[in-house]
């Protein structure tokens, strides 16, 4: 693979999906590859699906690979797991998808992921400021990126509005679980974003997950500050924000190794 590609993989509830990303262009360069969930999606499981779909693209030692997780995951290790098994929280994900695929990996939330699409090649390409991603779906995941920097981790589906997560009366699922025409669910959008934007004066949000598609039936009718529209790399912006993260990761990762040996032989030749 060129150092202009990257892999990323996307681990849902139901599948795992993969594909290289051409990094110009956030465009996959083979067609996407998709493997479902095992069932009980334990870590090993997950872990050994994880490395059949990279072992799928034969990526190079240099190749970054950049995986995206539905729970929250910090320096590597996974703290909360929504839609796979329990076992994965306290678990090293990077050092365990490592050991099975032979390749080190940079891992990430999927709300992270899909936000940094997004503003990589997507809805919120190169803008400055301060921009919200969020995702309806079964639940809500956020993701914000201040000035091109992702703030990781940001659980804003779950701020308490009325005494009970947000999610629970705005996510997506919220229309067919209580019985929501649009106006009535939009009305629960309208009490979320109001909150959004009280507590983070975004200047720009973006609207995705899979409703996303139906953009004209809602964002319009919301009346926010800052201008809301619609994702533009739908389901493939996690593979694509999940690959382009960690060729980011990965140059940083270079950088401060080639600066430890230059540093080193300074040492050495002073001595």
């Amino acid at each position: 693979m060129s150092k202009n590609t990257a892999v990323g993989v996307d681990i849902g509830g139901s599948g795992i999906k993969a594909a290289p990303v051409n990094l110009k262009t956030g465009e996959f360069l083979e067609e996407r590859y998709r493997i479902p969930t095992p069932d009980p999606s334990t870590p090993d499981a997950v872990a050994r699906t994880v490395a059949k779909c990279i072992a799928r693209f034969s990526p190079g030692r240099k190749t970054a690979i950049g995986v995206a997780f539905p729970g929250v995951v910090q320096h590597g290790v996974v703290k909360t797991a929504a839609n796979v098994d329990d076992a994965w929280i306290g678990t090293n994900m990077r050092e365990l998808i490592r050991d099975y695929a032979g390749h080190d990996v940079y891992v990430m939330n999927d709300a992270d992921a899909a936000g940094y699409g997004e503003y990589k090649y997507g809805a919120a390409h190169a803008r400055d400021g301060v921009i919200l991603m969020t995702t309806l779906g079964t639940g809500i995941g956020t993701a914000m990126i201040v000035d091109g920097q992702l703030v990781p981790n940001l659980e804003m589906g779950h701020i308490e509005i009325d005494g009970q997560d947000a999610e629970i009366a705005a996510a997506e699922s919220a229309r067919d679980r209580l019985g929501l025409d649009w106006d009535g669910w939009i009305k629960n959008l309208q009490r979320y974003y109001s909150e959004m934007e009280k507590l983070l004066w975004p200047d720009l949000i973006i609207g995705g997950g899979g409703v996303s598609k139906s953009h004209h039936m809602f964002l319009p009718h919301l009346t926010l500050r800052a201008p809301i529209i619609p994702a533009e790399l739908l389901n493939g912006a996690g593979i694509v924000g999940a690959a382009a993260w960690a060729a980011s990761e990965h140059k940083k990762a270079e950088k401060a190794r080639k600066d430890g040996e230059k540093k080193a032989a300074r040492t050495t030749q002073g001595d």
